[in-house]
């Protein structure tokens, strides 16, 4: 080979490999997510509920995504950037529920070079929020499409239209009957509403009865008293002038939805054990009474979906709830710890070090179940978290030291009185609350208890006690509900 020959072909190496080390440099400069081009999907789950649906894209980087909302029928595209179709996101068709309130179907295409778009056909409008969660516990980077009615649904409402469902038929009154005057009550005044509100021909229309979940009996209807037993005096409708006043405690079964809460050895979740146990605990409310005032219960979750901490305690004060009862199950790094416990706040710090430990890990759920943070958010779980009054942690105490007189009785307390830390959930300034954690679910042999229906029928009846044994000792106070 010639000299100019072997010159030229050294000139043409070195600009080659300059050229490389050029796009090499600009590569390293480049951030993460202008590179994030071909990112792996490693999870799609969907979490339907009346209150939302929840769906979430995990994957190995973050995804930027723009969304589209399109009316009659309403539609709503989604596109997520820098990835292409795969099987994961193929999955996502098939996990929408036929009973999904929001969503009757969707379809996902490669709409674009790195560019897929999930198109949802819905069943109704939505107000969609799309956000993203940096990594958490067992999560990656998640992609989260949240839907809410444009009508959101109202607790009052619902808990109103399922008392009146179940309540028993009232005698009419004889037509020289008047009715005795009462206290106002703006509770009743919508019940009565609800019952004579007309129909689309002009007839009254039939309340509306939301359905229960599975587990939840409604209690059997009191057979009528033998003809030697005179019979009691029928029950009063609920009129605008007259109407029982309803005991409202709110159960919040922990945990739900992306968050599973602690998980025991064996694979059981805290979020289904908490929430079959408030299930049987709401049979046992919905058929008792304080004095003759029908109890009601009135679950921030009845399925397995995300609820914020903050929303669980406005969701019991927009009910009015005379008590709040959180229901979990324990965990600790050591098998060996056992117990229940029973939790009230605390605004001087935690009563032990072990209450201060859960009461962090029980505040980080809303990190592991992907809230949408804003800074007016903040702002208002801030102030809300603020209210906390000495009287509602006094009479929390007693709440809390009734139940662990009727726990003890079922089986073993890891304390023997209530424990008060920071608890978020704990938080409403004006109900009485208490978090009751039923068992330590990292325990082999408790969390072999906590899946037994025999203990689960045990503790419901022992946190029903509680609760009795409370309003025995501190009435429920007259009041006027504002709607």
């Amino acid at each position: 080979m010639s000299g100019p020959e072997t010159s030229s072909n050294i000139r043409q190496g070195l600009l080659q490999r300059r050229t490389v080390l050029k796009g090499a440099s600009l590569a390293l400069l480049l951030s993460g997510q202008q590179i994030a081009f071909g990112a792996t999907i490693v999870a799609v789950r969907v979490w339907p509920a009346k209150d939302y649906t929840r769906v979430t894209i995990e994957s190995d980087t973050r995804l930027q995504s723009r969304q589209l909302v399109v009316g009659n029928p309403p539609r709503l595209a989604v596109d997520i950037e820098g990835i292409n179709l795969n099987p994961a996101l193929r999955e996502l068709v098939g996990k929408i529920r036929p009973d999904d309130p929001f969503i009757n179907g969707l379809r996902v295409g490669q709409f674009a070079p790195e560019v897929v778009r999930i198109v949802f056909d819905l069943k109704q409008s939505v107000l969609p929020q799309v956000f993203s969660l940096a990594p958490v516990a067992a999560y990656k980077n998640r992609l989260v499409l949240d839907l809410y009615p444009e009508q959101p649904v109202d607790p009052m409402e619902a808990l109103i239209a399922e008392r009146m469902r179940d309540a028993p038929a009232a005698a009419p009154a004889p037509a020289f009957a008047q009715p005795k005057p009462s206290a106002a009550d703006p509770l009743g005044d919508l019940m009565a509403q609800q019952s004579t509100r007309p129909g689309p021909s002009g007839t009254p229309a039939a309340p509306l009865a939301p359905s229960l979940p599975p587990t939840v009996a409604i209690a059997p209807t009191r057979p009528a008293a033998p003809p030697s037993v005179s019979p009691a005096p029928p029950p009063v409708a609920a009129t605008s002038t007259r109407t029982d006043r309803i005991i409202i405690v709110a159960l919040d079964p922990g945990h739900g939805g992306e968050d599973p809460g602690a998980i025991g050895p064996n694979g059981t979740r805290e979020k289904d054990i908490v929430l079959q146990v408030a299930h049987r605990l709401r049979e046992r409310i919905n058929s008792a009474n304080v004095n003759g005032n029908p109890m009601r219960a009135f679950l921030t979750r009845d399925d397995d979906f995300f609820v914020p901490l903050h929303v669980r305690v406005q969701k019991a004060r927009r009910v009015q709830a005379d008590l709040f009862v959180s229901i979990h199950a324990d965990a600790f790094t050591n098998p060996d710890a056992s117990g229940a416990s029973v939790f009230a706040l605390s605004q001087r710090g935690a009563s032990s070090s072990a209450a201060r430990w859960l009461a962090n890990k029980e505040n980080d759920a809303d990190k592991v179940g992907g809230i949408n943070i804003r800074a007016e958010d903040l702002h208002v779980q801030r102030a809300l978290f603020d209210m906390s009054t000495t009287a509602q942690i006094n009479d929390s105490l007693k709440l809390g030291s009734a139940m662990l007189g009727e726990i003890r009785n079922v089986g073993k307390l890891h304390k023997g009185q209530v424990e008060q830390a920071g608890f978020a959930v704990l938080k409403a300034p004006d109900i009485p609350s208490v978090l009751v954690e039923t068992a330590f679910i990292s325990n082999p042999g408790e969390e072999a208890k906590l899946r037994s229906t025999s203990y689960q029928e045990n503790l419901a009846d022992a946190l029903m006690r509680g609760i009795q044994r409370y309003f025995a000792q501190n009435p429920p106070l007259a009041r006027s509900r504002q709607l």
